[in-house]
């Protein structure tokens, strides 16, 4: 996937949902783990040595898979290339727990399915879609494997 660089170093600089310093290996970087400061902003998670301002990488998360290695560490594997895992090091278990929930909430897909299952249950208690107002309850994306009806809501039983 292609970025536009000067765009990714804005988006850096936007305030982050979460920011620490921790321990990172890349997936080609063997047994050795380097202090990172580590940056999720929307679904983006940028890594910048800790005295420079420019990230020095960023991964976009979206098909990816975030598991809790052991009480301080998690990884970030990439489902189209599992052999590319991200590996981080928290000073605390809470801390790791907090990253991992925060990263999953991250995704545009997660995003997706809570927009989808408010906007059926909106739908269940008014009847009425809450997409509509804005002319895209149509729209693809907004759609339950692309097949979601909202049917008129019976009132004939209140």
């Amino acid at each position: 996937m292609r970025f536009n660089e000067k765009e990714l170093v804005s988006l850096s600089r936007q305030p982050p949902e979460r920011a620490a310093e921790l321990g990172m290996r890349g997936p080609k970087k063997g047994e050795v783990v380097k202090k990172r400061l580590v940056k999720l902003v929307v679904n983006f998670l940028f890594y910048f040595r800790t005295d420079e301002e420019e990230p020095i990488g960023a991964l976009l998360l979206e098909q990816c898979r975030v598991e809790r290695e052991d009480s301080q560490s998690f990884s970030i594997a990439f489902l189209d290339e599992a052999e590319r895992k991200y590996l981080f090091e928290c000073d605390s278990e809470e801390q790791c727990r907090e990253w991992v929930d925060s990263i999953i909430k991250a995704s545009y897909e997660f995003m997706r399915k809570n927009l989808i299952f408010y906007r059926t249950e909106i739908h269940r208690l008014t009847g009425k879609d809450p997409l509509e107002q804005y002319g895209i309850s149509d729209e693809t994306r907004f759609q339950v494997n692309n097949s979601l009806q909202l049917l008129p809501r019976d009132t004939s039983s209140l």
